[in-house]
């Protein structure tokens, strides 16, 4: 399913017919197939994969239990139990990134938290921080000893870099030296 597309079209309806899909979906939802689908294929003591909305990311967990419509699961990131919809874990491994194309920046849906990005403040410095929350228009990063709340708008992913105090990257450069002899 293309979420880019899905979204695109969301975004032209109206409040009122948003509110009836979003009744109708979870009607569906609460048919009896849908849970037993999952139900079959699960087992207490096993590892899933659940998709968190607040976090927008996939989560690890275990099954503690399996209720009538949900499940208990242990969060294996910070080990606290969760009562989730069977709806919600993944086990076809499907990729839960819903990646909007826009002329700058990132969307709300193409980020989660815990990803690192990076933006220009005011000041015209670059910054690189961890999200640790997601608002409806800014994210809260953590840089370094500092929050900052920034628009989707002036992110940017950051690639292949690891997040340092005050917002700095650090890069470990490798110097080859080839030896022409034979030994």
């Amino acid at each position: 399913m293309n979420y880019s597309e899905v979204i695109k079209s969301l975004n032209n309806a109206s409040a009122f017919e948003l509110y009836r899909m979003r009744a109708a979906i979870d009607r569906v939802l609460d048919e009896p197939r849908w849970m037993q689908s999952v139900q079959v294929r699960l087992k207490v003591g096993q590892d899933v994969q659940y998709f968190d909305p607040q976090a927008n990311a996939l989560r690890q967990g275990k099954v503690l239990e399996m209720r009538r419509k949900q499940a208990v699961v242990l969060d294996m990131n910070d080990a606290r139990r969760w009562l989730i919809s069977y709806a919600a874990i993944n086990l076809d491994g499907s990729d839960v990134q819903i990646r909007e194309r826009k002329a700058q920046g990132l969307g709300r849906n193409e980020v989660a938290i815990g990803d690192v990005v990076g933006f220009v403040d005011r000041d015209q410095n670059q910054r690189t921080g961890k999200i640790i929350r997601l608002n409806d228009k800014t994210v809260s990063l953590q840089c370094g000893g500092t929050q900052w709340r920034v628009a989707y708008a002036y992110l940017h992913r950051v690639v292949d870099a690891e997040m340092r105090d005050q917002g700095t990257i650090e890069a470990n450069v490798v110097q080859l030296r080839l030896d022409d002899s034979p030994e």
